[in-house]
């Protein structure tokens, strides 16, 4: 038990030093994208969790339970280092939404399988998912929520490398059991964040935005969790960003999600991406950027899923030339037809 505590209280130190240095480094503007709505106020408020449990550390009262005074599950405290209660004390409705968490993560260990392209009425979709180095942190899937309509989702590890890959990893087998038993997007970002908010193998954050298109209305129902805005370019170049909607999952104490809704119309072109598509630099390391992704996409309306990923591939080799990019890149590209 000394050692778990050991490791969870160096694993919050560096949650807290990882997520301090980002907000110090970060411009405005990223941390207004990766906070959304709740602001930088609900970042603050993360900080305040992790100082908490810290000094809780440092008293050695941190996996101490409130009631009987010995230490708290070591399972339970992998999951949720705020757990104070043991589950002897949890009243009947604590008692069964652990068990549910518990039986989740059984079920997350065998979820694992790999995702298709989904076939669905009057769309034309392709993807395209390349890491910075042998694994990494970008994640793109479909699934289908528990009315059958299906969903798109596109998420990034704020880090890279091996450490990135598994905790996506993670994060996809926990989608997949998830996306089958909600109905709303929204729904889906909550549970992923309770999940994993206070899970101390989550060192920083995750951006993730999931939404569910419905064939007959032809209505898109998302949530953006701090993810780049995906773009939605209609036939005569006019264009909208999809913003966020929530935090990034794990970046700040937020427990509800908002979802929004909008309506896309034939010859509509819908591009999700990651970081490694606006922050690919140059010789001169200067950024493709949003602007440059935005006029792109609204001259290529005319373009299919597939060749509009063909060309920006293409935009993005001849912009970066020779430069060796640190970034995971990933694209999904959704057609309408006209």
């Amino acid at each position: 038990m000394d050692t778990m505590l050991q490791r969870l209280r160096d694993g919050i130190k560096q949650r807290r030093q990882d997520l301090a240095d980002w907000l110090t480094r970060s411009s405005p503007q990223e941390r207004e994208t990766r906070s959304g709505p709740l602001g930088e106020a609900g970042i603050r408020a993360h900080l305040s969790v992790l100082d908490e449990a810290l000094q809780r550390s440092e008293r050695d009262t941190l996996g101490i339970c409130d009631v009987c005074k010995e230490r708290v599950d070591e399972s339970r405290l992998e999951m949720d280092f705020t757990a104070s209660v043991c589950i002897d004390h949890l009243t009947g409705e604590e008692r069964s939404r652990l068990e549910n968490d518990l039986e989740l993560s059984v079920k997350v260990q065998r979820a694992l399988l790999p995702h298709q392209v989904p076939s669905i009425r009057g769309l034309e979709i392709a993807a395209f998912s390349r890491p910075a180095s042998i694994v990494g942190g970008d994640y793109f899937d479909f699934v289908r929520m528990a009315n059958g309509s299906q969903a798109f989702v596109i998420a990034d590890v704020m880090g890279k490398g091996m450490p990135a890959s598994m905790l996506m990893a993670s994060l996809q087998a926990s989608l997949r059991i998830i996306a089958p038993e909600s109905l709303e997007p929204n729904d889906v970002v909550c549970r992923l964040n309770q999940l994993f908010c206070h899970n101390i193998r989550l060192t920083k954050f995750v951006t993730f935005f999931i939404g569910r298109y419905d064939e007959e209305s032809h209505i898109l129902t998302y949530c953006n969790a701090g993810h780049n805005p995906p773009l939605v370019v209609s036939k005569d170049g006019s264009r909208q960003q999809l913003l966020p909607t929530g935090a990034a999952i794990g970046l700040a104490e937020q427990f509800e999600f908002s979802r929004k809704q909008i309506t896309l119309r034939p010859g509509d072109r819908l591009l999700l991406y990651t970081d490694g598509v606006v922050d690919s630099w140059d010789k001169e390391r200067a950024l493709f950027g949003q602007e440059r992704l935005e006029e792109f996409l609204s001259n290529a309306t005319h373009l299919s899923a597939k060749d509009i990923i063909a060309e920006l591939r293409n935009r993005l080799q001849q912009f970066s030339g020779t430069e060796t990019q640190s970034d995971d890149t990933t694209i999904v590209a959704i057609s309408l037809d006209d």
